[in-house]
């Protein structure tokens, strides 16, 4: 979850709306790649989840990383919820995962460098105190009410919220964990053709990260029951939505959408105002309710615009939110795909190509059965796996185009970062297949294996 935007002046007219989004505009030599990972924390002993404070608490992971590690503390109302440090913040997801938002990186190389750092540093304080960290989609054993919730204003309107809306907001919040990448964009064209390219192929990542097929302690019946949550959570800021592939999509186009989704609050003076359900043209007006008189600043438009949650968003640049949390290699992998499929104008247009004839009734229906199916996936007369290694074959082809060399030169491009997703395409099993595997063989059934077995 976003942490609340600061600076900008008052909205003065509604032109500011989309040419906040526009100004993300840059040149292709300045677009840069920042991943942000998410990981449930555990005790290493009970296998329980981290409550906010205590010896072993999330408080105690981040007053580790902040001692030993000089990250600059955030607070809000004198509690620690998060850290910053050369352009990367450390976070708090509603549940007490712990999220990484990179800092904004030139190759897949340096974002491989920034992961590797923070899970060392974050192993090397958990250690200490008795505490574990796993990548997965879903928490595979622990319940509703083992999952605190974290004391951030946001979240406690979101919670209140997220049940009149949708049946699984509140699993989402707590017991769900992703990869994301967020890319630039060069032009609002730019913009337009990459934003179809993610919305449509979002279903590929879903089923080639798929991780998360186990909740409450066995099978839930879906490879990403993540995916699955976001399907019932709230229709009016998430899915797949049509317009982005209809005539006249622009900044514009998604500004009015944005004015459509209701709010969630108003942030002042390190205070979250309830603004649940009012609208954000109202506000415009001076006349949000929650606010009498009072008229929106460009920061509380950008704090709007990440309580969208479609399967791609736009802000000052694009994210990538079709995937399941997982192990390391995979989240250098994520990046990979999409700079693969993004950076490089061949590999956009021949992304295009694969997916630009599809309907939305297509479009929607690869995006359920990437949940239940995964790999397997089949319909509307695509199968999941011949698609997933054509797209892999294209993002190939963009990283080799890009030619970007790491290890001091002795590595050629970002190519080797895509191998965990072409071993997945060569056996046809995502990570969701192997642990089933696993459960229903040498674990016999023993989900607390999981622990040990995929844990950092």
């Amino acid at each position: 979850m976003s942490i609340p935007q600061s600076g900008g002046g008052p909205i003065e007219s509604h032109d500011q709306l989309a040419g906040y989004m526009a100004s993300g505009c840059k040149p292709e030599a300045d677009w840069r790649i920042g991943t942000e990972h998410e990981k449930f924390g555990y005790c290493a002993d009970t296998l329980k989840p981290l409550p906010y404070e205590g010896e072993r608490s999330i408080h105690a992971v981040l007053a580790g990383l902040r001692d030993r590690f000089g990250w600059t503390p955030v607070e809000e109302g004198g509690l620690l919820i998060g850290l910053e440090k050369d352009g990367a913040n450390v976070s708090l997801e509603p549940g007490g995962q712990l999220e990484l938002s990179g800092a904004p990186v030139e190759t897949i190389h340096h974002t491989c460098d920034e992961v590797n750092d923070h899970l060392r540093e974050v192993r090397g304080v958990a250690d200490e105190i008795g505490v574990k960290f796993i990548g997965l989609g879903a928490a595979p054993i622990w319940r509703h009410e083992d999952m605190p919730l974290m004391p951030k204003g946001r979240y406690k309107l979101m919670d209140a919220y997220m049940e009149r809306v949708g049946t699984m907001g509140r699993t989402m919040m707590r017991r769900t964990c992703t990869v994301q990448v967020n890319l630039d964009f060069a032009s609002e064209a730019d913009m337009v053709k990459k934003l179809r390219v993610a919305m449509a192929l979002q279903p590929v990542a879903t089923a080639l990260f798929a991780n998360s097929p186990f909740l409450d302690g066995a099978p839930n019946g879906h490879k990403s029951w993540r995916a699955r949550v976001w399907r019932d959570l709230d229709a009016a800021r998430t899915g797949i939505p049509a317009f982005v592939f209809e005539d006249g999509m622009g900044f514009e186009r998604w500004a009015e959408y944005a004015l459509d989704v209701p709010m969630y609050f108003v942030y002042r003076q390190g205070r979250y105002i309830d603004a649940l359900g009012m609208s954000f043209r109202d506000f415009l007006r001076g006349e949000l309710p929650a606010l009498p008189g009072e008229k929106p600043t460009l920061s509380d438009w950008a704090d709007h615009l990440t309580t969208l949650f479609p399967e791609a968003r736009i802000k000052k640049y694009m994210e990538m939110r079709g995937a399941d949390g997982g192990p390391w290699r995979r989240l250098c992998a994520l990046p990979a795909l999409w700079v693969g499929l993004m950076y490089d104008a061949g590999a956009l247009d021949a992304a295009w190509d694969l997916c630009k004839h599809w309907d939305q009734e297509t479009r929607l229906a690869l995006r359920v059965a990437a949940s239940e199916d995964g790999l397997q996936a089949e319909t509307h007369g695509v199968r999941m796996h011949d698609l997933a290694r054509e797209v892999l074959r294209i993002a190939e082809a963009g990283l080799k185009a890009r030619a970007r060399p790491g290890a001091g030169g002795l590595v050629p491009d970002e190519t080797h970062f895509l191998n965990a997703l072409r071993e997945s395409v060569e056996t046809g099993k995502a990570p969701a297949d192997e642990l089933l595997e696993a459960y229903h063989g040498e674990w016999n059934g023993d989900l607390s294996r999981i622990y040990a077995e995929r844990s950092y």
